[in-house]
């Protein structure tokens, strides 16, 4: 299987559609068939809400993440200027069809919110004192990039593991995933699994958690990822993907190598008993370079603790060994920015996070300075071997 075989169902498709054009207002006489943002947000720019516009194709939280982007000329418009504006863009990233497979997935997850009746109903709302250790909660509070590190190890470049989930948070979604997962069965419903490669587990939005994981999203990982992830959008994260997966000798086994369709991936163990399913890593790659050989210093393996979390990039080339005993259960977010993704069509390379890019460019600088160093020697008129 390709590394890229791993893209969730929900992936965005490549760009199908011209943007349409908007029309003039507030002193801007038309919007540009090439809608784009600017490279740098507006910092001191306060967004629009949008929570009141219940039936955008788009979470309202996405346009208040790319106000800030908006061309100078914008920023002072209307609301409904900037949201036709940036309508505009996103809808580049999905054409009519995949829109009409959005609504259908909504349907489908009204219908089961309207039918599973959820046990752990604390659950269902953000109670941070019950849900984290205290020591990632006094990190979060501090928001410093001190505090982040005083709890934090990095064992290899660019991934990071902390203690992070209470036993009694473990407990509760393990037993609420297996009563949906009885309800499933009971119902003879069928439910869409987190991605192409995991055969069992459950989408956590799916059944009522949707709310819950945007809180952890915003509230949690956001401002880790400002610090830590800041080239790849750490600081816009605007939606996640939220998921359990199930390993065991009677379930997946293992998981093969791939990338996550994310900016940044949270992955916290949540139990049970359980031996291997190491994870190991095999550095950072952009989609030019994803199938490229590893390197020896970007090999590195991670074993797994019950509340203890692993955050990387979802570029971050990895997989899971095989569970040999026992059932583990992990619980997945990936988190992902849609300035980010928009503003990537721009870059010329990714030579910031991507190793490969990274190693081409040292490559092209050591060619550029040897081709100047026998220039130098011609002129002079010395030896060039």
């Amino acid at each position: 299987m390709s590394i890229d075989g791993s893209a969730e169902r929900r992936k965005q498709p490549p760009q199908t559609q011209t943007p349409s054009t908007g029309n003039g207002n507030c002193g801007i006489s038309s919007m540009s068939l090439a809608n784009r943002l600017r490279l740098n947000p507006n910092k001191e720019h306060k967004p629009d809400s949008y929570d009141d516009l219940h039936q955008l194709e788009f979470s309202p939280l996405l346009f208040s993440s790319l106000e800030r982007y908006l061309p100078p000329t914008m920023l002072n418009g209307s609301r409904d200027l900037k949201l036709q504006y940036m309508r505009d863009i996103l809808l580049r990233y999905s054409s009519e069809s995949e829109r009409t497979r959005v609504q259908r997935h909504r349907e489908y997850r009204q219908k089961i919110i309207s039918h599973y009746q959820p046990v752990h109903k604390e659950l269902y709302t953000m109670q941070a004192a019950q849900f984290f250790v205290p020591s990632f909660l006094k990190a979060i509070n501090e928001n410093t990039e001190d505090s982040f590190r005083s709890i934090m190890a990095e064992p290899a470049p660019g991934i990071y593991t902390f203690e992070m989930l209470q036993p009694y948070f473990c407990e509760l979604l393990l037993s609420e995933v297996e009563t949906f997962e009885r309800w499933v069965i009971e119902t003879n419903f069928r439910i869409m699994r987190p991605n192409t490669m995991n055969r069992y587990g459950c989408v956590l939005d799916d059944f009522g958690l949707e709310t819950m994981l945007d809180k952890l999203m915003e509230d949690f990982i956001r401002p880790m990822s400002r610090v830590f992830f800041p080239e790849v959008g750490g600081s816009t994260l605007d939606s996640h993907h939220g998921f359990v997966v199930e390993y065991g000798t009677d379930k997946d086994a293992e998981l093969g190598f791939h990338v996550d369709d994310s900016e940044v991936t949270l992955n916290v163990c949540l139990g049970k008993q359980f031996s291997g399913g190491e994870l190991f890593f095999r550095g950072v790659r952009c989609d030019k370079h994803v199938n490229s050989e590893t390197q020896s210093e970007e090999i590195f393996d991670y074993s797994h603790v019950p509340g203890h979390a692993v955050l990387h990039r979802g570029r971050h080339r990895h997989g899971a060994r095989a569970t040999t005993s026992g059932c583990r259960v992990n619980l997945l977010l990936w988190c992902r920015s849609s300035v980010f993704r928009e503003l990537k069509k721009y870059q010329k390379d990714s030579s910031n996070w991507c190793g490969e890019c990274q190693r081409e460019k040292k490559e092209r600088q050591r060619q550029s300075i040897a081709a100047t160093k026998l220039e130098l020697l011609k002129r002079d008129g010395k030896p060039t071997s």
